[in-house]
């Protein structure tokens, strides 16, 4: 088992699939700051909330010169319906089912709920400088207030 990436380490520039067919990797943001986080369900409460929050904070992220990119397991088409329901800003990409960016991350991991074990995505955020090393992460995020926090860090940085 790798070591998970942290602060100072180069962010996994892996390929991930956009709502709309097209890839997307972290490599496509060089020269800007990304802010990436990842969320285990699209339609759950505290997922909804979380990509509600970053959207509402969107243009606040535009204007600190960040990018967002919001990452589930999901599949494009969940994704796209997820977007149109709660009206979402912030990009959206699709991890890939194995060896995808959250695998190489160490967050794609087994979870335990009610007695039940299974994989399960890892609610992370990272903060990626525009030198593509990863400034902060924030681990087993706390949805209430996390947006704002990480518009703070982002603008820090």
């Amino acid at each position: 088992m790798m070591s998970k990436p942290g602060t100072g380490d180069t962010f996994p520039d892996i390929a991930m699939e956009a709502p709309d067919g097209g890839s997307v990797k972290a490599s496509d943001f060089a020269g800007q700051k990304l802010v990436v986080f990842f969320y285990p369900k699209d339609n759950t409460p505290g997922c909804t909330t979380e990509n509600i929050d970053f959207s509402a904070l969107k243009s606040e992220f535009d204007a600190a010169g960040v990018a967002l990119l919001g990452v589930s397991k999901d599949g494009p088409k969940k994704h796209q319906n997820f977007i149109a329901k709660h009206d979402l800003k912030a990009p959206l990409a699709s991890d890939a089912e194995e060896n995808g960016l959250s695998d190489a991350l160490g967050i794609w991991t087994e979870k335990q709920n009610y007695g039940r074990t299974y994989m399960g995505m890892v609610r992370t955020t990272y903060l990626v400088g525009p030198d593509g090393k990863i400034a902060q992460v924030w681990d087993k995020v706390k949805v209430k207030g996390h947006a704002a926090a990480v518009l703070e860090a982002a603008k820090a940085l």
